[in-house]
């Protein structure tokens, strides 16, 4: 401990940490996340993604995983595996149909096994898709690991914008470095006459982070393709379309910021 503080921790096996995060559900940051942790393995990492969503884990549904994972000789959880990507949920704990309804103190029992407990290969980087909002979850993890660098997923709405600031102010007090913005669902381009449609408004994640002196690691369009394979379980990236570029692009840009 220091001035009451607890000492920030490393994940054992793990490099480098990274939050994916957003202020406000709904603006598909798991889908950023999986997306982008499998970019971040085309591009010859060894990857993993922590589902820290307790209430509404989406990453099982997103790499086509269930099952209870297995436990190792150490005691510990050993993470499922799909397209060469270690993960490891609370949805795999529990059945889907199932609602978490616990108290604060199980819900930071839960969280410190699924931070602590896994038996993770050696990794590049654990990818942590965090829940939405600014609570417990997010101020543990903030205090108690040593985290590389927080990318912030927000659509160009003003209502996300909001929380966005939030949590973006949350990781500044806490001294976790924000590596950029992704603006998601920026812009609807109609398949059949390629009118580009702004559903959610124009670019107003790129005026926030410009507003706040933070880069734009990458726009995504809304996408039928995106939804289509988020829902079949397998990584728009995993196909060869030009739309996989977009999370590309993003893992490319926060590679360039901490390996230069």
């Amino acid at each position: 401990m220091s001035k009451g503080l607890p000492i920030k921790q490393k994940i054992p096996n793990v490099n480098r940490i990274l939050l994916v995060s957003s202020g406000k559900g709904g603006v598909g940051k798991s889908t950023v996340s999986i997306n982008f942790a499998m970019s971040l393995k085309k591009l010859g990492k060894k990857v993993g993604i922590l589902d820290a969503d307790l209430f509404g884990p989406s990453i099982p549904k997103l790499l086509n995983l269930n099952g209870e994972p297995r436990i190792s000789d150490n005691g510990k959880l050993i993470p499922l595996s799909n397209y060469g990507l270690e993960s490891m949920s609370m949805g795999y704990l529990i059945a889907p149909e199932n609602p978490v309804v616990w108290r604060g103190l199980m819900v930071m029992k839960a969280l410190q096994q699924l931070l602590y407990e896994v038996e993770w290969s050696k990794l590049d980087y654990l990818i942590i898709d965090m829940p939405p909002g600014t609570g417990d979850t997010q101020l543990t993890i903030s205090q108690q690991l040593k985290v590389d660098g927080a990318v912030i997923v927000s659509t160009p709405q003003d209502i996300a914008l909001i929380d966005a600031v939030k949590g973006i102010s949350m990781f500044q007090k806490v001294n976790i470095p924000i590596l950029g913005m992704v603006q998601n669902m920026s812009y609807f381009l109609c398949p059949n006459c390629n009118h580009e449609s702004h559903i959610f408004g124009n670019e107003g994640a790129i005026k926030k982070a410009k507003e706040l002196n933070l880069d734009v690691l990458a726009s995504i369009p809304l996408n039928e393709q995106i939804c289509e394979s988020a829902d079949n379980g397998k990584p728009i990236v995993l196909q060869d379309t030009p739309i996989s570029d977009n999370y590309l692009q993003l893992a490319q840009a926060v590679l360039n910021k901490l390996e230069k």
